[in-house]
């Protein structure tokens, strides 16, 4: 059973992935906005926090593709 086949029986389909990495860009934006008034010592935590954030995007992408492909 593939990757695709088991997140299906979940119940899980390509556009809830393809939401969620829509919605990690808003939350990335919106966290590295935010870091921006903070002072320098804080500014370092939270702009590795938007990073880390931005960095879901594309594997919740692909899999949604790739579930895609599996529908």
């Amino acid at each position: 059973m593939s990757l695709g086949e088991m997140v299906r029986t979940l119940g899980l389909r390509s556009w809830h992935f393809q939401s969620a990495a829509l919605g990690s860009v808003a939350l990335c934006t919106i966290l590295w906005m935010r870091a921006a008034g903070l002072d320098q010592e804080e500014r370092g935590n939270a702009e590795r926090r938007a990073i880390f954030v931005g960095l879901w995007v594309p594997t919740l992408w692909q899999i949604g593709e790739s579930l895609r492909d599996v529908e």
